[in-house]
């Protein structure tokens, strides 16, 4: 059994003011035990189009990915950076980063979804496309505490990614977000929990909270959510750390008494 920890904030534009929360964080709950820490969407940079691209760093190099290195290291946890602006060669994309408790980046995702939506809210407009690249591969990392599925916010919209995570092995999926609250007073923990029921994992998403820069509220209320639908914990509205014990048999007790993969007709099996 394995301790996570769930860092939820309310990020501004600033990288050096977010770090120092992270630090803070990360510090108090490498303390009580976690072994791995997530962030929420938009951790480091939560601001304008410009903000992100004039921060955006080449992946595996930059001060503030080696700021984020250094600090798993230092605490000795896994750190997922639930997004970080990366420039590519023709543009940023936002992207989850995996980082071991030697400072290692062993994995990364690009967030495949681009949310493109009206919301009834001050801000009103939303459109990632004009900011980010969208990724094109769907990602899972193995490591010592569980077989990590990596999604973003506005990915959790699409089953299809989900199941298709757990047929590659993930029995955790995080969801990193910054899920608006008029949608997610709504949507968030009914989506969450159809995610782990689905695909029987653990869900661990974590959101930011509050209001942002141009006129953004995030919903907040990150949570846990076990294999069976059940919210294990979860927080309030204000920015704030929890941590929370992931038994993975529960993982493999389900999907043997209740196999739901091997009953899906819908995978490539039905003959026309």
């Amino acid at each position: 059994m394995d301790r996570v920890g769930l860092v939820q904030m309310n990020s501004g534009a600033n990288p050096e003011e977010n770090l120092a929360y992270i630090e803070q964080q990360v510090g108090a709950l490498a303390e009580q035990g976690a072994t791995w820490i997530v962030l929420p969407e938009n951790a480091l940079v939560f601001g304008s189009r410009g903000d992100y691209h004039t921060h955006a760093e080449r992946q595996a190099i930059g001060s503030i990915q080696l700021q984020l290195s250094t600090m798993a290291k230092r605490h000795r946890v896994w750190l997922v950076v639930g997004s970080f602006p990366i420039q590519r060669e023709n543009g940023v994309t936002t992207t989850l980063l995996v980082f071991d408790n030697d400072g290692q980046l062993v994995a990364s995702y690009d967030k495949l979804h681009m949310f493109d939506v009206d919301v009834a809210d001050s801000h009103q407009r939303y459109r990632e496309s004009e900011t980010f690249l969208p990724g094109k591969e769907i990602v899972t990392v193995e490591t010592p505490f569980a077989h990590l599925g990596l999604s973003i916010c506005y990915d959790v919209r699409f089953p299809q990614l989900y199941t298709e995570l757990a047929k590659r092995g993930a029995n955790v999926i995080v969801v990193p977000a910054a899920f608006t609250a008029v949608t997610g007073r709504i949507h968030w923990q009914p989506l969450l929990t159809a995610r782990a029921i689905e695909t029987q994992s653990w869900i661990v998403a974590v959101n930011q909270t509050g209001f942002h820069q141009g006129g953004r509220q995030t919903w907040g209320h990150s949570m846990v959510i076990s294999p069976w639908g059940e919210v294990v914990a979860s927080l309030g509205t204000e920015p704030s750390n929890l941590l929370v014990d992931i038994d993975l048999t529960t993982v493999s007790e389900i999907r043997t008494t209740m196999p739901v993969m091997q009953h899906n007709r819908f995978d490539n099996r039905i003959k026309q």
